[in-house]
């Protein structure tokens, strides 16, 4: 096991204490990753005399030190700070300790309460702690005299150690900053699935239906539209083949080349692109988890948007947002150009030139595009009849919507819908 006194020296835990200590008035402690406590690094008063009475006892000893690894073990493997309910009833937060991918340690705080002692906690700590402490009483007055701290509160002290410990140390927490973005990502699309399994169509028609969605978030510059988005498609992916990395592996190549294309008509160097698309592979081939796989395409996503967006007039992207995002909040409604020009603040001609310009479509045919796009989704995903659908999507003739379909398509909506269908 590696020696976290060989990573980062006393000066350094000293500093980080005094600022953490200023600016939140709580003390740290520090463990190694066997639980045990790391003394010469700890502040004198980092366990309150609650603590201290439970571990004047070998069985309460034991069950802090247990609370400690099963917090730290946490951590590392979420990669940010966690915030637990320990054995005896009070909080207490874990931030990790890591270079790179060497796990060495675990800065701990809180030991405090949530909110004033009452009735039901009184209770709930005499019955965690039946057997440990032998004078109740007095365990039950320290608890009176411990902090009480919000779970706001709590947490922005959690987040401000996190920046300041790996700043004075000089460790490199790539890893640990990994590992909370998978843990962000795969939290988010967990909520897609759970809050939309009716809606969510499983498989790869639901992900190609996003595909264009995707692309014209990444060329307006917009990260959390495309993340969204992407968290969607990859959703759909999981419902459709669950832990089936070939497939998921396979989407994630055809999503980068997409991506890559759509940069490179925003003006990124081909050169430039040809040299990221192998980097891709390379790293698709080495990547040998769910979970890993849709960070790196989170990551992915975003460098894109960097490179496209650097290349654009920033300021002509800034003119058009508000006319796309007011198309995919009314394409079903009847709406004209003047509209969506009045949205944008520009007139009809300006908002026409400058959008072909960056978006190398018209404004009547991205609207078309968004409207055909969410039909085929709803084609899909229910069982309204393909004139209820012609209608949800804007049009009020369903000759023309089935003819603008087959043309975007190749198939009528009946047709597209048969040939979709899942058994």
């Amino acid at each position: 096991m590696h020696n976290i006194k060989d990573y980062v020296s006393s000066k350094v835990f000293s500093e980080v204490k005094e600022a953490f200590l200023l600016n939140h008035a709580m003390e740290l402690g520090v463990s190694d990753l066997d639980g045990n406590r790391i003394e010469s690094f700890c502040a004198k008063e980092c366990d309150p005399k609650f603590c201290r009475q439970i571990q004047s006892s070998n069985i309460g000893k034991g069950r802090c030190r247990q609370d400690r690894i099963r917090a730290l073990n946490l951590a590392i493997e979420t990669g940010e700070p966690y915030i637990a309910v320990c054995h005896a009833g009070i909080v207490m937060v874990c931030s990790p300790i890591m270079d790179g991918e060497i796990p060495l340690g675990g800065l701990f705080f809180g030991k405090c309460l949530w909110e004033k002692p009452n009735e039901s906690l009184l209770k709930d700590v005499r019955m965690r702690l039946d057997g440990v402490v032998a004078d109740k009483e007095k365990l039950i007055k320290s608890l009176y005299q411990l902090n009480v701290i919000n779970g706001r509160k709590i947490h922005e002290a959690a987040q401000f150690l996190y920046i300041l410990f790996y700043q004075q140390s000089g460790l490199d927490p790539r890893v640990v900053q990994w590992r909370r973005e998978r843990s962000y990502q795969q939290g988010q699309i967990c909520e897609i699935i759970a809050e939309n399994k009716s809606t969510v169509v499983a498989g790869s028609s639901n992900f190609y239906q996003h595909e264009q969605q995707l692309m014209n978030k990444v060329r307006i510059g917009d990260k959390i539209g495309a993340r969204d988005t992407l968290n969607m498609m990859l959703a759909s992916v999981m419902l459709g083949r669950p832990g089936d990395l070939g497939v998921l592996k396979a989407r994630m190549l055809e999503l980068s080349t997409l991506l890559s294309r759509a940069a490179a008509e925003g003006g990124v160097d081909v050169s430039i692109l040809l040299e990221k698309n192998l980097e891709n592979i390379n790293i698709l081939i080495k990547i040998n988890s769910q979970q890993d796989l849709c960070t790196w395409i989170g990551r992915a996503v975003d460098e894109f948007i960097e490179m496209v967006y650097s290349k654009q007039d920033s300021q002509k992207i800034t003119q058009i947002k508000p006319a796309l995002e007011f198309i995919d909040e009314n394409y079903d409604q009847q709406i004209a150009l003047a509209d969506i020009s009045r949205a944008a603040h520009l007139s009809v001609s300006r908002l026409a030139h400058v959008f072909k310009e960056q978006m190398g479509i018209t404004v009547v045919d991205y609207l078309t595009s968004v409207r055909i796009e969410k039909a085929k989704y709803l084609l899909i995903a229910t069982d309204k009849s393909c004139t209820e659908v012609c209608y949800e999507v804007g049009y009020n003739n369903q000759s023309y919507f089935t003819r603008i379909f087959k043309e975007l398509s190749g198939l009528t909506p009946r047709q597209y819908r048969v040939s979709n269908r899942r058994d």
